[in-house]
């Protein structure tokens, strides 16, 4: 039995920082797997 797209869509897990392992807010046109948190974090420890 197939489902409707929209369940598959919205059982989906919720995204997760790889970093630190925080959910994500997603963004339609996002494909980063690091949240804003720690790519700041990643910057100024690169400087």
């Amino acid at each position: 039995m197939l489902i409707k797209i929209t369940d598959f869509f919205r059982n989906l897990p919720k995204k997760q920082c790889k970093e630190c392992g925080n959910e994500m807010e997603e963004q339609h046109e996002c494909y980063s797997h690091t949240c804003n948190s720690c790519i700041e974090q990643l910057q100024t420890i690169s400087k």
